[in-house]
């Protein structure tokens, strides 16, 4: 009699944490992907309601964002490239996706194809990569970004970071 009564009360309390979990979730409406940008242009991110579809976490800063628009309009968010071109990566339309990532000296979207990269940046998902519109010293293509990615030499590869971190810091004459 005691053991039902105990399983009777823990299938109650994991009811109440199952029920408490997806009320929040049912608030918070976060955007995920969004249909029907037939039109293939970048979508304005709001702050704290569009969620990363790489790693699942909240976009709370635009500044290292981008989005992929699929050949039929769908589009997906990213707060760090990195974590964008890991997801990409595994599509059957990567070659044929737009991309637009936020440029940090101009502050709009741009072609995320054409963009500059730089590869040593405080991002969310510590890959490093920054965008450019400019081009400037020291940065590398969208491909030569990708292929650094993939192969795993970004700012998360400590024997990577703290090569990157040396050369800025003796570029910015800090010796």
């Amino acid at each position: 009699m005691k053991s039902i009564k105990y399983i009777i009360t823990i299938i109650g309390i994991v009811a109440i944490i199952v029920a408490i979990f997806l009320s929040l979730s049912n608030k918070q409406h976060m955007i995920t992907i969004q249909k029907g940008n037939i039109e293939h242009k970048p979508i304005d991110i709001q702050l704290h309601k569009y969620q990363d579809s790489q790693c699942g976490m909240v976009i709370d800063s635009i500044e290292y964002a981008s989005e992929v628009v699929s050949p039929n309009g769908n589009t997906w968010f990213f707060h760090d490239h990195g974590g964008m071109i890991k997801w990409i990566e595994k599509l059957p339309f990567k070659k044929n996706a737009k991309i637009w990532v936020h440029a940090l000296d101009t502050n709009r979207w741009i072609d995320g194809r054409k963009a500059h990269y730089t590869r040593d940046e405080d991002t969310p998902m510590h890959y490093g990569f920054g965008a450019y519109e400019k081009a400037r010293a020291n940065t590398i293509t969208f491909e030569e970004m990708r292929l650094l990615t993939l192969r795993g030499e970004t700012m998360v590869n400590p024997k990577v970071r703290k090569q990157l971190l040396k050369a800025k810091e003796e570029r910015n004459g800090y010796n």
